[in-house]
């Protein structure tokens, strides 16, 4: 392009100095000028289609990076959502048995506290029963006695 633009200016030179000067001389290099724009014209569009496509290449990279990592914290967040139900469920059934145990222990206490109870009131029975009977027995044994009153 630069030879184009040095012969352009020999030309013009010529052309203002010479009354003799041929104008097709310039046409032909105007059509030199115009094959030179299109070439370049050409090579942009060249490039510009090569940009595009290094772009689209690069998105498809980006999207496929993106799936991969997505991909992977869907199945650590499977794992550890797994892992949580596990532990959960464990911890659930370790309260259950728990509970149970001590459902069981307080009916034994229940049943252990009853038949103390009803220990102690047949206890109680009894030792009121042994005093009337000493009592009557006081009572009928002092009756033959007679007070000096």
């Amino acid at each position: 392009m630069e030879a184009l633009f040095s012969e352009f200016t020999l030309l013009s030179d010529q052309a203002l100095r010479d009354k003799n000067f041929d104008p097709s001389t310039i046409e032909d290099l105007m059509k030199l000028f115009e094959v030179e724009a299109y070439k370049a014209w050409a090579n942009l569009e060249l490039e510009a289609d090569n940009e595009v496509q290094k772009a689209h290449d690069y998105m498809r990279d980006s999207e496929e990076y993106l799936d991969s990592v997505m991909d992977s914290a869907m199945a650590e967040f499977r794992r550890f959502e797994e892992e949580m139900d596990r532990v959960s469920t464990a911890e659930h059934d370790g309260l259950v048995g728990a509970a149970e145990k001590a459902r069981k222990m307080g009916k034994n206490l229940e049943k252990a506290a009853t038949f103390a109870s009803k220990k102690y009131i047949e206890a109680a029975v009894n030792s009121a029963t042994a005093s009337m009977r000493s009592a009557v027995k006081a009572i009928s044994s002092n009756s033959n006695k007679v007070h000096p009153s």
